[in-house]
């Protein structure tokens, strides 16, 4: 098993980053992902990273694919590639409907179709066989829908790629969404994933690597864990209370809450319903109450180091290829790549 680090959503300043990625790289951290919710963007500090490290690879924990064609993500994907000199990877994620919708302005219907035909189209055009072209049910390539002047014709990308294949990441939570992951990509970037858990939450990804002709070891296992580290394991699960509460218990009209599915798959159904119905009702304090210790436990890291230490060690028996902390302490990253 290897280590990650995942850089934070916020947009932290560059001189309060670039310290702990080079600390990354010297201990021996195999690589580093950025995030992208709807502020700082996941690609431009991997471009800067990029030039001012040498080993680790760099990684998007994801592009959102709502915010760009699939072109212009193969185009990003094969620059960050030749800048990092062939350490970058591509993770790629749907987001949410309402930044899809809210923030994008584009549509989230027919989440797996989309997801299917991007990736497909991304393939395609880092590889540069040939011009691009795509008949899908989303994406047509060229587009010869409303507005179209009917004379476009395939393009294939001027650059030529430093490899033809860059490893593709899929973020899936839903079992339907992992089973895409099986199926197509190289690698699943999870959201609540625990070794306990691992033979349930692992089926529908073995179950799409069947469907795609693969053995179940060929997609490679990357949770993202949040991290907080306190005096007490008590305390740092009441740091990342109100964090899973609002992962749980968050709840739309007509949208799925696959966090809330994964616990009820882990067992805490009765505690996701309490968090759910807190929250519908403005009680946010009952709900981070409600969040089961043991769940914590389970999915994240919480408490002193040597019980976070000795947790991260029990990761090692489970598939997990890459396992991604959500940190800032440097003295923790020491002490998890020394256990590994």
């Amino acid at each position: 098993m290897r280590l990650g680090l995942a850089l934070g959503y916020g947009g932290e300043p560059i001189e309060d980053v670039l310290p702990i990625v080079e600390h990354a790289e010297r201990i021996g951290v195999d690589s580093v992902w950025s995030v992208e919710e709807y502020g700082p963007d996941a690609v431009s500090v991997l471009g800067y990273l990029a030039a001012v490290t040498e080993r680790v690879k760099l990684g998007t924990a994801v592009m959102q694919i709502p915010a760009r064609t699939p072109a212009a993500t193969a185009m990003t994907a094969m620059t960050l590639d030749v800048l990092s000199n062939g350490r970058f990877q591509l993770g790629l994620g749907l987001s949410v409907p309402w930044i899809a919708e809210g923030w994008h302005g584009q549509p989230y219907a027919r989440p797996l179709q989309r997801v299917r035909e991007y990736a497909e189209i991304v393939r395609k055009a880092v590889a540069r066989d040939e011009r691009v072209h795509h008949e899908g049910e989303i994406y047509q390539l060229p587009y010869h829908g409303p507005g179209s002047t009917g004379r476009a014709r395939p393009v294939r990308s001027e650059m030529e790629p430093l490899r033809s294949r860059i490893p593709l990441y899929l973020g899936a939570i839903g079992p339907k969404s992992v089973a895409l992951a099986g199926e197509i990509a190289d690698g699943w970037l999870s959201g609540m994933y625990a070794p306990e858990h691992e033979k349930a939450l692992t089926r529908p990804l073995d179950e799409g690597s069947h469907r795609g002709g693969r053995a179940p070891g060929d997609v490679k296992i990357a949770p993202i864990l949040y991290v907080a580290r306190a005096a007490t394991a008590a305390e740092g699960r009441d740091e990342l209370r109100p964090l899973f509460a609002h992962l749980i218990g968050a709840a739309g009209a007509g949208v799925r809450n696959t966090y809330f599915d994964v616990a009820c798959q882990m067992g805490y159904e009765g505690a996701a319903h309490d968090i759910r119905d807190h929250l519908a009702e403005g009680r946010r304090d009952d709900a981070a109450a409600a969040v089961p210790g043991t769940l914590l436990d389970q999915v994240a890291l919480a408490g002193p180091l040597p019980a976070i230490v000795d947790r991260i060690s029990a990761w090692k028996d489970s598939r997990v290829e890459t396992l991604i902390l959500l940190s800032r302490d440097t003295e923790l990253l020491e002490a998890a790549q020394a256990a590994l």
